[in-house]
């Protein structure tokens, strides 16, 4: 079972490589920041079960000090994205050392009113240029060597920064860290019973999503050139928590393919305006209805039904 995982990983970076040549690079790189936005999201959502209304509030931090950096200090797009990964997870220690006094509805209520006067602090800062935001930001070269101006390099630079997010994710998912997070969402009593220090975990949880949406943001900034006050409006919150669910929280692949089909849907269907938004609501009706455990959450679901089905049979022979 190993093996066939490493061939489908393979596989999945085969057609990754080999997209931007015939797709339109700059749907692809939208595709992948708001994966890592999502898959970062998932972190918190999926794995440690607390409800976040307020990831825009990172993104649109990292989007802001990604701007900040390149147009005012200096254009180093690696600079750029650590600076943002810093200011998201500042943030985001700010935001969750107040919202993991809460549980549930009251956590997501908090983190919406605290993302809330994150919007108010970029409307009215000066540095953030207000309604107008931060314009004409340069993409930069990378290491002084590619010129990321290219769609097809910031491609293939934005896809290396997202499979590292990914394998970052990975790793705490399946590591002590991670099995604690998972025990903490499913009964967050017991695991203080145990002995655990359940505020330290959530908060260190609450920081590493943070930070990996303020690189989200920070990488979309580089790709578009400009970071705006739509990148920390409530609108982004609520489309997060739909690709992650679309996809299948809890699950490793699932918030990326949630991020390709609500984009694909945007930018597919951006001539009928407004109704986009109503026919992205009845997607996500169908799936809750059809896939309640999001899309790749039914797909491992049914190899799990047929794998087991399978060992019956061969156990039965």
């Amino acid at each position: 079972m190993t093996g066939m995982r490493h061939l489908w990983r393979a596989l999945a970076l085969a057609a990754a490589c080999a997209a931007p040549f015939f797709l339109y690079p700059v749907f692809l790189t939208q595709v992948l920041c708001f994966a890592l936005f999502a898959s970062a999201f998932n972190l918190l959502f999926g794995f440690a079960g607390m409800l976040s209304f307020g990831h825009a509030a990172f993104f649109g931090c990292g989007a802001y000090i990604a701007a900040l950096v390149m147009t005012a200090a200096t254009p180093a797009p690696l600079l750029a994205l650590l600076a943002a990964a810093l200011g998201g997870g500042l943030v985001g220690a700010a935001v969750g050392g107040l919202a993991i006094r809460r549980r549930g509805v009251y956590l997501a209520m908090i983190t919406l009113a605290l993302a809330e006067v994150v919007y108010f602090v970029a409307l009215q800062a000066p540095a953030t240029g207000g309604e107008d935001g931060i314009q004409g930001v340069p993409s930069g070269r990378l290491l002084g060597l590619v010129d990321l101006e290219d769609p097809l390099a910031m491609y293939f630079f934005l896809l290396a920064i997202y499979l590292a997010g990914a394998a970052l994710i990975r790793r705490v998912v399946r590591s002590p860290f991670g099995q604690v997070l998972h025990a903490i969402r499913e009964n967050e009593a017991r695991a203080v019973s145990l002995g655990y220090r359940v505020q330290r975990y959530k908060l260190l949880a609450f920081v590493l999503s943070a930070a990996l949406s303020g690189v989200a943001g920070g990488a979309k900034t580089l790709a578009f050139h400009f970071a705006a006050l739509s990148d920390v409006d409530w609108h982004v919150s609520g489309e997060v928590i739909l690709m992650t669910l679309l996809g299948g929280a809890g699950t490793l692949a699932g918030p990326s393919v949630g991020a390709l089909l609500v984009v694909t849907l945007g930018d597919t269907l951006a001539w009928l305006g407004e109704w986009v938004n109503f026919i992205q609501g009845a997607v996500f009706v169908a799936c809750v209805l059809l896939f309640r455990r999001g899309i790749v959450g039914e797909l491992l679901a049914a190899i799990g039904w047929w794998r087991r089905a399978r060992e019956r049979r061969d156990g039965a022979l």
